[in-house]
């Protein structure tokens, strides 16, 4: 099984939430490691075209070449994926600069998610 690493590009069939299909379509590791050797799966995030409508925690693609891109693109840090390592192509990797702001926008996604939970909490929401 190929080994990959937190920033490699990867092309993988990502799955809609809007409709039973997958697209295979490039896509951002933000976990591998002792994922993909443990269990053979990959965390990616989505890249979609820079045409597409932006949303607030998307993050441009800074160097295309590096990223084995074919377009402008952004990585939607609010669409995540576990996607099997074994449907994973290697195509390119995200350029140094990208990488902070992808982790920090992530992060920011993330913590959004754990102050709703924590007000659900506060307010005797069981969910």
């Amino acid at each position: 099984m190929p080994t990959f690493e937190a920033w490699d590009i990867v092309k993988v069939p990502f799955p809609y939430t809007d409709r039973p299909v997958r697209q295979r379509r490039p896509a951002l590791v933000i976990a591998a490691g002792a994922l993909r050797s443990e269990h053979g799966l990959l965390w990616v995030l989505m890249i979609t075209s820079a045409e597409n409508r932006r949303w607030r925690d998307d993050v441009a693609v800074s160097d295309l070449g590096i990223a084995g891109l074919p377009a402008p693109s952004v990585v939607r840090c609010a669409k995540i994926a576990t996607i099997d390592a074994s449907d994973a192509e290697h195509i390119g990797k995200l350029p140094r600069p990208d990488c902070s702001t992808v982790a920090t926008r992530f992060r920011q996604t993330l913590t959004a998610v754990d102050r709703t939970r924590a007000t659900r909490q506060r307010s005797g929401f069981r969910g």
